[in-house]
């Protein structure tokens, strides 16, 4: 039966049928037939535009709703005590037989009609006033049920948003009686507690590190009527992780100004805590490699900071040197025991350091105790767990690697790894900088001592020049015809010495300046020093000096081919000069994992150490060296380290009872 659309718009949404029970408005109507003595009662309401049955008693007929229907459009009580001979019911409602219907507006607490009470019988029948005035209470206890039921509907409603909204915040909120007892914890606090009771105070502590009573918590102090504001307070939880909280409280008052309970919000300030520390921390690493002259200078400085930030146990610095990766620093927290494994070197691909190394890329390990694990078990020995490790890059590739470690397992975080990241960038920076700095310091000294020594490095071959020239101005036709060739090969030769200083001392200065132009191709290296190889055995055939080689059929790298087979030649040439009588020159390249590495070695035993390193910072020769065949400005092998450097590779020398090696380290991808 559709109502009165003018009506309906007024009418509030009706109760569905959770609010009203079947039971308690099938209960109502048999009440109301009983009391009007009439054999069917039935309790309708308004759904939409149409009347639905909510509850009946005896056998509900259509035309009841129809007539329902004029009560909700009247707002009236209707009373027909013959259906087919009253006038206000409608033709075609009552097809069968006639009836007498009794019924009574249900309002609700604003006035409006919500439905009908109403009894009815399947014959005509006059209603008495004792009838009438039972549906009429019957409809106003409708009214009362139907408002104490929306009323605790409206409450349950408000209470499901309440809940809804308090388990959406951030925030863990909890609320307590009078006693003390917790009477609710949203969502949040529940996930931060997890299963221990809310006045658990266990793990818990000030921001100074005291523990925690129970009457320190905001909750308890609220019930003792104060307003508790952004105190701090610090939970150890699962795996020794701490986490930082602000917690607010208040007491609840009722009417009458007593507390009836309180309430306590916590905020996890975990990771804004954290933020600053690692602010802190950057400063800390920053400051400490300000004031560092070396890398491992600052090194312990650094992983204190790293240490105590993370809240870990122990830290690591290594650094990639004569392919291998060594550890320059070590740094383990107060109180932690000692005695913590460290090799001194690992090899490519070797251990945690040397995995990072070789990957070239953040490793988090989450138990270094399980087997199979990178860390030996002497250095884990059952009490390291998490480890990361961090590589350090200077230029195109790694140097270095940073690795720490805590003695609980810490499930990965992309906030500590960028961290971690960022500290290793500026460690790669501060190297970048002093291998900077050294090669600047470097060309410096070379450039002065070169000042003091050009003199006489220039002076040689230009005396010769021009006491040559001086003999063939003098000599008569006779001595012309005889000397004069070989007079003009040693002014050539002299002339061909001055060129070479010249040359290297531009390039030199190129270098220096930035205004070389070092040009990066793919290169066949083996070729190049295999060219060299066979110059020098023809240039030196019949000296007692033999060069053996040992060089792969091909090696690939990016880099200047003009410039590092003149570095070939330079090495080679000096190792020819160096060697003693009947000794050996051994020229070896090979790939070792990321670098190609050109050893040259000659068996110049007696050269003293302390000239093996003169040797690359200036014009210097040493003492014993031989003039071969392949003659040297002295300048080659300073010019060596610089083309080397800036190919982003490094040059270094050994030496023993054996001999001496040059070691080239060239990167096989830039």
């Amino acid at each position: 039966m559709a109502v009165d659309g003018r009506r309906a718009e007024f009418f509030p949404a009706a109760p569905h049928r959770g609010v009203l029970t079947s039971g308690s408005t099938d209960q109502l109507a048999a009440l109301t037939a009983r009391a009007a003595n009439a054999p069917s009662a039935c309790i309708l309401f308004i759904e939409g535009d149409q009347l639905r049955l909510y509850g009946s008693w005896g056998v509900s007929t259509d035309w009841m709703q129809a007539l329902g229907g004029i009560v909700v459009r009247g707002g009236e009580p209707l009373i027909v005590e013959d259906a087919r001979r009253d006038e206000r019911v409608p033709d075609g409602v009552i097809p069968r037989d006639d009836g007498a219907y009794l019924g009574y507006p249900v309002h609700d607490r604003l006035g409006l009609v919500l439905g009908v009470c109403c009894a009815y019988d399947h014959r005509p029948r006059e209603w008495t006033p004792e009838q009438m005035t039972a549906v009429a209470e019957a409809a106003e206890v409708a009214t009362l049920l139907i408002g104490e039921r929306l009323a605790r509907h409206e409450l349950e409603q408000q209470h499901r948003f309440l809940d809804a909204v308090l388990d959406s915040l951030h925030d863990g909120v909890t609320a307590c009686d009078a006693e003390g007892r917790v009477v609710f914890a949203n969502e949040r606090m529940r996930r931060l507690w997890g299963d221990s009771p809310i006045e658990d105070v266990t793990g818990l502590a000030d921001i100074s590190g005291v523990p925690l009573q129970r009457e320190d918590l905001g909750l308890f102090r609220a019930l003792r009527g104060e307003q508790v504001r952004d105190s701090p307070i610090a939970a150890q939880g699962r795996g020794r992780r701490t986490r930082y909280f602000l917690m607010d409280a208040q007491p609840i008052h009722g009417m009458d100004g007593r507390v009836l309970g309180a309430v306590q919000a916590v905020q996890d300030v975990t990771r804004q805590r954290r933020a600053e520390r690692f602010r802190s921390c950057e400063l800390a690493v920053t400051t400490a490699l300000a004031e560092a002259p070396s890398i491992e200078a600052a090194g312990p400085r650094v992983l204190e900071a790293v240490v105590a930030i993370l809240d870990w146990v122990h830290a690591e610095l290594w650094m990639v040197g004569d392919g291998t990766i060594r550890a320059v620093a070590r740094w383990s927290a107060p109180g932690w025991p000692s005695g913590i494994s460290v090799p001194d070197r690992l090899a490519y691909g070797q251990g945690l350091a040397g995995r990072a190394w070789q990957v070239d890329k953040p490793l988090w390990i989450r138990d270094v105790g399980r087997p199979q694990s990178l860390i030996s078990p002497g250095t884990s020995a059952g009490r390291l767990h998490t480890a990361l490790a961090i590589p350090v890059h200077h230029g195109t590739g790694p140097i270095g690697v940073l690795t720490v470690f805590a003695d609980s397992v810490e499930d990965p975080e992309e906030e500590l790894v960028a961290l971690m990241s960022g500290i290793a960038a500026h460690l790669g920076q501060f190297v970048e900088q002093r291998r900077a700095e050294d090669l600047q310091r470097q060309l410096t000294r070379s450039k002065e001592e070169y000042l003091a020594l050009i003199g006489h490095e220039l002076r040689t071959p230009l005396t010769s020049i021009s006491t040559y020239a001086g003999l063939l101005r003098s000599a008569d036709e006779a001595t012309l015809v005889r000397d004069g060739p070989r007079l003009i090969e040693v002014i050539e030769r002299n002339t061909d010495q001055l060129r070479e200083i010249i040359d290297e001392l531009l390039e030199l200065s190129a270098l220096d300046a930035g205004h070389a132009d070092v040009r990066f191709t793919p290169m066949d290296l083996a070729a190049v020093v295999r060219e060299v190889v066979d110059r020098a055995r023809a240039a030196i055939d019949g000296a007692p000096v033999v060069i053996d080689a040992d060089l792969p059929d091909e090696l690939i790298v990016p880099g200047d081919r003009d410039r590092l087979r003149h570095v070939v030649e330079n090495l080679l040439g000096s190792a020819v000069r160096f060697s003693p009588d009947g000794g050996h020159v051994t020229v070896s390249l090979r790939s070792t994992g990321r670098d190609a590495e050109l050893a040259v070695s000659d068996s110049a035993t007696d050269v003293p150490r302390a000239e093996r390193e003169q040797m690359f910072t200036g014009h210097f020769r040493t003492a014993r060296g031989h003039d071969r065949t392949l003659p040297g400005s002295g300048l080659g092998l300073t010019l060596s380290r610089a083309v080397v450097e800036k190919h982003h590779g490094s040059v270094g020398l050994t030496g023993g009872d054996t001999g001496t090696t040059v070691l080239v380290r060239l990167p096989l991808t830039v």
